[in-house]
């Protein structure tokens, strides 16, 4: 895979929301061999090489024209309204130390089994850490699930087929893909009758605290009202 190139800006305004009005997407840069420094990228050019990249490669970084050398794009903010990348964070890396990174799973072919209406599959997974050098970083983890052609066939960590330079961060037990049997209607009807029946629990549970809630309050009321009668004869 190619790798691309982030062409950033310093800025030093901090009036970030008029840097996004005029299309940039605001963020920083840290990390060994230089200080932290603030930068503006142009939205569109940013989100082309995230959506080509995203976390899991390295690319080669430019400020003001000078090359700064490679990084990883090591965080990032979304806005919650508009689903758009808002700030992100770059991580200066040195080629001779390990990393650690998010890598995504990316599932090809197709099971027999799940094929065939006999199965159905559930991933557990669809992420995970890695470490290793920078120059080793792969960008996903291939899985074929081609291999899965009987009920409770499964898929571990360790079966997993890497570099072994790359080490993931996982327990080698760890189930990533299975196949279990479809469930039959009376198997869905309970499960529903199951989540009707903790509905209304919770409705009666409710209900119970509430009218506690208001007997607690009578006998509160009472209790003063009685005490104040009490007063009254004493004075």
């Amino acid at each position: 895979m190619r790798t691309l190139e982030i062409l950033a800006q310093s800025r030093d305004s901090k009036k970030v929301n008029e840097l996004r009005r005029n299309g940039y997407i605001p963020g920083i840069i840290y990390g060994p061999k230089g200080k932290s420094k603030m930068l503006k990228v142009n939205k569109k050019d940013f989100n082309k090489v995230f959506q080509e990249v995203g976390e899991s490669a390295l690319i080669d970084l430019k400020i003001d024209n000078k090359e700064v050398g490679k990084i990883l794009i090591n965080d990032y903010q979304v806005d919650p309204i508009t689903n758009d990348i808002i700030h992100f964070d770059l991580y200066r890396v040195r080629m001779d130390k390990e990393i650690i990174a998010n890598v995504p799973i990316k599932f090809s072919g197709e099971s027999p089994v799940v094929k065939s209406g006999r199965g159905v599959l559930v991933k557990s997974h669809d992420m995970f850490e890695i470490k290793c050098l920078p120059g080793d970083l792969i960008h996903d983890i291939k899985i074929d699930i081609s291999v899965l052609e009987n009920i409770d066939d499964l898929i571990k960590v360790k079966d997993l087929k890497i570099s072994d330079k790359v080490k993931i961060l996982a327990d080698a037990e760890e189930v990533i893909i299975s196949v279990i049997p479809p469930r039959t209607e009376k198997e869905i009807e309970d499960l529903e009758e199951k989540v009707e029946e903790n509905i209304e629990d919770i409705e009666g549970a409710e209900e119970k605290k509430e009218e506690g809630g208001e007997d607690k309050k009578d006998e509160k009321d009472k209790s003063e009202s009685g005490g104040k009668k009490e007063d009254k004869k004493q004075k």
